[in-house]
């Protein structure tokens, strides 16, 4: 059974940084394409960024790319979000998201079959 565990929210000020990571407790993390989502209150659950199961690849959203990096480590099996030049609007719930069996679709939720607890991100202005 996939679980996965993510840490590294909280409070910052518009323009500061967080690192989110995300662990995941089996190996069949090594074969997955992971996902990064958020949520904002009475909003949907949004694409931020997915990598590939190698690592050799990276999505992300319009509203991310050039400030979000995702990355990871298949030994250890953790994946990461480094979040830099922070904005009000991504205030919101960030989720870890697991998908065994990667297709084309990695910004849509819903092939993602594990989802971690998520960890509260909170940028003021």
């Amino acid at each position: 059974q996939v679980q996965l565990v993510e840490s590294g929210g909280g409070l910052v000020q518009a323009g500061g940084s967080l690192r989110l990571s995300c662990a995941a407790s089996v190996r069949t993390f090594t074969n997955a394409r992971m996902g990064w989502f958020r949520q904002a209150p009475g909003q949907e659950r949004e694409f931020v960024g997915a990598i590939s199961a190698s690592g050799g690849n990276t999505y992300y959203a319009d509203s991310v790319k050039g400030r979000f990096t995702i990355s990871r480590d298949n030994a250890k099996n953790t994946v990461t979000l480094q979040m830099n030049s922070l904005r009000p609007e991504d205030t919101g719930v960030y989720y870890c998201a697991a998908d065994r069996f990667p297709g084309y679709k990695y910004w849509d939720r819903y092939v993602y079959n594990y989802w971690g607890q998520g960890t509260q991100v909170t940028v003021s202005s």
